[in-house]
């Protein structure tokens, strides 16, 4: 995993490489200190999960509007709807395009963020823009507005889940991988200082046999987040998924192939109130982590522009892709009541670098 871009010396980063990919990298490379990154924000206003209205605000929107841009308090305060105030800013970039469905929340974020411009379509808001970030809304479908983008040489990040299967996940990874356009996928808690370290402390126990990882919520939508958490330690590899729990309380054994298993419990809210944890059993001992998640998504945001400016790809599409596959396996593995493999999700998994 490579480490977050110092905000510091983010400007000081070469912009070179990205001259072939996009005619706006070179002029943008002549004069970085004076130009920031310019961003656009899709599908960032409105929310609405499980098919439910969209209602005004944006969790992740906002959040990632105010890591860049800031915000104005007074007008914050103002807004009627979920708005979220980041703490730790990122420089060098700047979000100067949004849209969003809901057009009266978008105008009232784009101006508490200052904003320039509202699109009045998301093709039209990934033009003339160096990165596009396309928002978890509620839907499990954002990845559906990243083709524009990729086609037009756009660098994508599609907040997470990727997608509700594999299948669509695997679909929206090929045109990345056809197009060569930079694309990430991930869940922010992949780069959190806590599962950072974690994954450099595990080779003092041995080798891992097993991991527990908990949290909230479904197990496709929001299970990607403890998952995420494994694999950001031990990397891919699982090869088939057990349920044994029920819907809404989900204990389900991930078989990896490194000779050893995963077991990820997921629970609704209603039923349960887990935080994110997750532990590592080794030969030689063990280690266990609440991570703190102050301040996630703006490491995230880092991990993206590390791979927009530097091509570090911190977390292979294709690894992704598997991590959906795993997540799906194990709610079919509850609907048949066996073990799945991965082999039996509907998609031909892209093979891993």
């Amino acid at each position: 995993m490579n480490p977050p871009l110092d905000r510091r010396s983010f400007l000081g980063h070469s912009l070179a490489g990205l001259a072939a990919a996009s005619p706006t990298w070179s002029a943008l490379a002549e004069d970085a200190p004076k130009k920031p990154l310019r961003l656009a924000l899709v599908s960032a206003a409105s929310y609405g999960a499980g098919g439910q209205p969209r209602t005004p605000g944006s969790n992740h929107g906002t959040a990632f509007a105010t890591t860049f841009n800031g915000f104005d308090e007074e007008k914050a305060k103002a807004f009627k709807g979920t708005f979220v105030r980041a703490e730790r800013r990122i420089e060098g970039a700047k979000v100067v395009k949004i849209w969003d469905p809901d057009k009266a929340a978008t105008i009232a974020i784009a101006d508490i963020c200052g904003i320039e411009t509202v699109a009045d379509s998301p093709e039209q808001c990934v033009e003339g823009v160096d990165a596009a970030i396309l928002i978890d809304d509620g839907s499990g479908a954002q990845w559906k507005y990243a083709e524009a983008a990729l086609r037009a040489g756009v660098p994508v990040f599609c907040d997470k889940p990727l997608a509700m299967t594999a299948k669509e996940a695997a679909a929206i990874a090929g045109i990345a991988r056809e197009t060569g356009t930079k694309f990430m996928s991930a869940s922010s808690l992949r780069f959190v200082p806590d599962i950072v370290k974690l994954r450099e402390d595990a080779a003092a126990i041995g080798p891992v046999r097993l991991c527990s990882v908990t949290g909230p919520g479904d197990l496709i939508y929001y299970g990607i987040h403890a998952l995420s958490m494994a694999y950001a330690v031990l990397g891919p590899g699982v090869i088939s998924a057990h349920n044994t729990g029920i819907e809404g309380g989900h204990v389900v054994r991930l078989r990896h192939e490194k000779d050893l298993d995963i077991v990820l419990l997921v629970g609704a809210r209603e039923r349960m109130r887990a935080g994110f944890s997750i532990q590592l059993f080794g030969e030689k001992g063990n280690l266990r982590v609440e991570p703190d998640l102050k301040n996630l998504y703006s490491y995230l945001l880092e991990a993206f522009l590390d791979l927009v400016i530097n091509g570090k790809e911190s977390v292979p599409i294709e690894e992704e892709v598997e991590l959906i596959a795993a997540l799906e396996a194990g709610q079919k593995s509850l609907e048949f009541g066996r073990e799945v493999t991965l082999g039996e999700v509907e998609v031909s998994l892209l093979k891993l670098p």
